[in-house]
């Protein structure tokens, strides 16, 4: 991924964000977080007019599972957008020595307390596991 800029959509947009972390998540196409299913003949982009069915829902005919490219990562179960999500990572990596939750809360507009979750959440992703790899930020 090319060095991201304020500019970047992926910062604007809730729909570019998305579309970032599907691209970075799945290269080769959507997985199901719950059977691993790929086969793309089975898997499902759910679009609709229903209020239910939100951008980037995906539904896996072998599961019967819905899911979205959030499941599965710190990203997940949180109505926090995806655009805060992306600079404050970004914030967090570009510092030299990171960013405070104080910072995060007065540059992203959320509460201290979002600001706190986000970091941790963030933090927890980036700890380096008992076999020297780094937990994944996007999970698998």
């Amino acid at each position: 991924m090319a060095k991201a800029t304020f500019q970047d959509p992926i910062f604007q947009g809730e729909n570019k964000a998305r579309e970032a972390l599907e691209a970075l998540r799945w290269p080769n196409g959507p997985v199901c977080p719950h059977c691993r299913n790929r086969d793309p003949e089975t898997l499902a982009k759910v679009e609709g007019k229903k209020q239910s069915h939100r951008p980037g829902l995906w539904y896996c005919n072998e599961c019967k599972g819905q899911f979205t490219v959030t499941v599965g990562t710190v990203f997940e179960r949180s109505k926090i957008p995806l655009t805060k999500w992306w600079m404050a990572a970004h914030m967090l990596n570009s510092g030299k020595q990171g960013v405070s939750a104080h910072e995060i809360h007065r540059s992203l507009g959320v509460t201290y307390k979002t600001a706190w979750f986000m970091m941790h959440r963030l933090r927890e992703a980036m700890k380096t596991t008992k076999r020297g790899a780094r937990a994944a930020m996007v999970g698998s």
